[in-house]
């Protein structure tokens, strides 16, 4: 082999690197972030089953979701030298978590952890203890725990709102705890894979607000690697004001997971008009997801529809342009260039091409059914017999024809039962619900509480004349009495057991509408630590060394939020 030809075949080599770096590189952001400062928490090849930014039920993603080989206990290393700042434990979400403030300014996440080392489990029992409860959430002084790279602090697991052993990582901006893409910090996935487009819709808007009425077109989608048409590929005939919206998924080369996209460009005869970036964004917007998917669709059919047009009343940072919210104004006779370009964080894009026409027939313009127009940047109050609805500023990502009916009270209800708008328009936060009974609460005031047919409990405090609370959606309500204490099943303890082979005490524990509240576990009149398994719905007690052999008695008191009890006492052996 010749000195020429090896050298020709080195500079091909170098060329395809840069490239491919080029190519990698060329993604939407806004700043630079580190990319040599943080390691992979982990020591396993990286690979995800979830990526920053993807859809969620309500939420966006915030994190990468590493696979641990469905294995609990896997070691976690500090990625970069700084002090352990926050412990947290809940029933849900992240379970066990731990945060890490670095010295640059950023604080990584780890969450759904398995246990702690042994100096942070320490902090976390004591102060368990100390407030007698199970969840904690402690906010640590500066170097009270440093921590160095490569330092192993906790192993992973399955706790909280887990489907499967693996860790939720996040990278977090100190001063504004903004949750950033990992990816852009060189926390990179392998990944050759370009996104996938699966469909186009067109949505007539013409003026109006978007909401479930907007007419709409579905239009099929052919390709693959990258490539992709409309199947047939017509000139689209289209009239007045349009916004468009797209299915799209990605996958890496180290998962057959579907994954949320990085980023969605629309142009129109070369002009971007829209473009969507999952760079970073606060946790109070992320609710914000329910604007920028085709809302009603997603709960009528499944479908995950990303909207190119932004909802005025939607204020989340994933939008870094925008010419006239992405609606666009077809009523010339030209033919219009239309096309998508759709990436993930490496930098591999799909793209979609298409051509507009304007049609000759009058634009689609949607009914207007008799209602209330509330306006998303106002204070909107509504009232009618036995009902008060109060929708702040900031709630509403659309003005909203409102529209209200009453039906016949149910059994065992106190109120007929109040259809309130519907649960097509996604609420960002909460509204003000008040209803007024309509049979007497008696005695049991108190324990009166606001019920959404489709959904449960929405809590509620009766002020002499109505029933109030904070509802998350629309929908259908109507109040009920809880009367009913919690059900506590003891699983393998009785009075009277031994128990001197047995390492934790189960019970199944149930409500049947406010749902559980509080729960407390004394040995021999002294607290004990029970800890609730968010997914199986088991309190769990398992002994430790001050439970010396004899006979001990043991129990638990569990409550809903409407102050009803359940108590279980038995006598044990050790």
């Amino acid at each position: 082999m010749s000195i020429a030809y090896k050298l020709k075949t080195t500079l091909l080599l170098f060329l395809v690197i840069i490239c491919f770096s080029l190519h990698a590189q060329d993604i939407i952001q806004t700043r630079q972030y580190p990319k040599d400062f943080f390691r992979y928490p982990l020591d396993l090849p990286p690979t995800t089953a979830g990526s920053f930014g993807e859809l969620r039920a309500n939420h966006f993603h915030a994190g990468l979701d590493f696979k641990t080989n469905q294995a609990i206990g896997i070691p976690l290393h500090a990625v970069a030298d700084g002090y352990v700042s926050r412990l947290k434990v809940q029933f849900g979400g992240f379970g066990n978590a731990v945060y890490i403030t670095h010295p640059n300014g950023y604080t990584s996440v780890y969450g759904h952890l398995s246990r702690f080392a042994p100096g942070l489990a320490k902090i976390i029992r004591d102060t368990q203890y100390k407030q007698q409860s199970f969840e904690v959430d402690i906010n640590l002084q500066p170097m009270q725990i440093p921590v160095c790279k490569d330092q192993v602090f906790a192993w992973s697991g399955n706790a909280g709102a887990s489907a499967g052993p693996h860790l939720h990582f996040e990278m977090r901006d100190v001063n504004t705890q903004e949750t950033i893409n990992p990816q852009l910090f060189g926390l990179t996935i392998r990944d050759k894979v370009p996104p996938a487009i699966t469909s186009l819709y067109v949505y007539h808007l013409n003026g109006e607000p978007f909401s479930e009425l907007t007419p709409k077109e579905y239009h099929q989608v052919a390709g693959s690697n990258g490539k992709y048409h409309l199947a047939p590929a017509p000139v689209l005939a289209l009239n007045g004001q349009i916004g468009f919206g797209i299915g799209a998924y990605d996958m890496n080369s180290t998962s057959m997971n579907h994954n949320g996209v990085y980023s969605i460009r629309l142009s129109v005869d070369g002009k971007p008009v829209f473009t969507f970036a999952v760079e970073d964004f606060a946790f109070d917007q992320t609710h914000a997801i329910n604007a920028i998917i085709d809302y009603p669709l997603h709960l009528t059919t499944g479908r995950e529809i990303q909207k190119s047009f932004i909802l005025p009343g939607n204020k989340i940072t994933v939008f870094p342009q925008s010419v006239n919210r992405g609606l666009i104004s077809f009523t010339d006779d030209d033919v219009h260039e239309v096309a998508y370009e759709v990436k993930d964080v490496a930098g591999n894009m799909a793209t979609l091409a298409f051509k507009v026409k304007s049609s000759s027939k009058p634009p689609v313009i949607m009914p207007k059914p008799a209602g209330t127009l509330f306006k998303y940047n106002q204070r909107n109050e509504f009232n009618a017999p036995g009902i008060k609805v109060v929708v702040q500023p900031g709630n509403l990502y659309d003005d909203l024809n409102f529209i209200y009916s009453a039906s016949a009270m149910r059994p065992g209800a106190y109120s007929v039962v109040h259809h309130v708008h519907n649960r097509f328009t996604p609420i960002h936060d909460t509204y003000e619900l008040s209803i007024k009974p309509d049979a007497p609460l008696g005695a049991n005031a108190g324990k009166a509480v606001i019920y959404n047919l489709a959904g449960g409990s929405e809590g509620g405090t009766f002020d002499g004349e109505y029933v109030k609370t904070n509802a998350r959606g629309f929908g259908n309500f109507e109040i009920r009495i809880d009367t009913i204490p919690p059900r506590l099943t003891p699983l393998n303890i009785h009075d009277g057991a031994n128990l001197s082979a047995v390492k934790t005490i189960h019970f199944q524990v149930s409500d049947n509408l406010s749902g559980l509240k509080t729960y407390n576990g004394k040995i021999d009149g002294k607290w004990v630590l029970v800890e609730w398994d968010y997914k199986t719905r088991l309190l769990n007690y398992t002994f430790d060394e001050n439970i010396t052999p004899g006979k001990h008695v043991f129990d638990l008191v569990v409550g809903d939020n409407k102050s009803n009890f359940t108590q279980y006492t038995a006598n044990f052996y050790r």
